[in-house]
């Protein structure tokens, strides 16, 4: 594991290992970020203490399944959150990117990729965030920390890899699968920005390619915003 004091994001040191030829399966962890990439475009607001991790994989020239990293981060960081902490039941998965901890949001998760001249997959860099310590106040969100609790970066970085080892050569149905067991129950209320778009629906699952299902849309969703509405989430949405 490649350890930092203070990187400007973990994230960007993973792209640019992959970009130099870097062979992967390494990890990355930073004490402190100060310029750390969320999802659409946001900045990860972490602080001393909290995790900042990326790690880098080389698929091996395999084709590109967006559906398989994605599932795969998920359930690996649940798994390496809920053997920190005495109670795991109120953990959950939101898709596409976050780990809920009683309906506020303790963790996400970033994935950079880029493909050979031939269309394979050439590196995956997978960043993830959790509070540990401390959880950034954000307007119109819902955060959680694990402060409660003394687990350290480092500690829960290696748990992140071990995690990783036990599920990276799983075939897509069985991640789908682990995933929608960790994931708030099947019939919760989502409503979803995509775009200008916005919809709403029951969660219904997610299809065969990790796709998010929603009970008044005949076409699976690819890509959006989501928010917990009603059951199994806090009434204020999440993000």
């Amino acid at each position: 594991m490649h350890t930092h004091k203070t990187l400007d994001s973990t994230q960007d040191t993973g792209i640019a290992m992959a970009r130099s030829g870097d062979p992967g399966r390494l990890a990355i962890l930073a004490g402190e970020q100060t310029n750390g990439r969320g999802s659409r475009g946001r900045t990860w607001a972490g602080a001393t203490g909290n995790l900042h991790f990326s790690a880098l994989f080389r698929p091996h020239n395999l084709p590109p399944q967006p559906g398989f990293w994605a599932l795969l981060s998920g359930v690996a960081l649940h798994d390496a959150v809920a053997s920190t902490v005495p109670d795991p039941v109120p953990l959950k998965l939101k898709w596409p990117n976050d780990l809920l901890r009683d309906g506020a949001k303790l963790g996400g998760i970033l994935i950079d990729s880029a493909l050979t001249p031939a269309g394979l997959l050439d590196w995956v860099v997978i960043g993830m965030g959790v509070n540990l310590r401390m959880a950034p106040v954000l307007e119109g969100r819902n955060t959680a920390s694990l402060a409660d609790l003394a687990v350290t970066p480092a500690a829960l970085a290696s748990r992140i890899l071990a995690t990783f080892d036990r599920w990276i050569d799983r075939p897509l149905p069985e991640l789908r699968d682990a995933w929608l067991d960790r994931a708030h129950p099947i019939g919760t209320w989502l409503d979803i920005t995509t775009g200008a778009q916005r919809h709403a629906g029951a969660f219904a699952g997610l299809a065969d390619d990790g796709a998010l299902l929603l009970s008044t849309q005949a076409a699976p969703i690819t890509a959006g915003e989501v928010f917990l509405s009603r059951a199994g989430a806090a009434h204020a949405p999440c993000r």
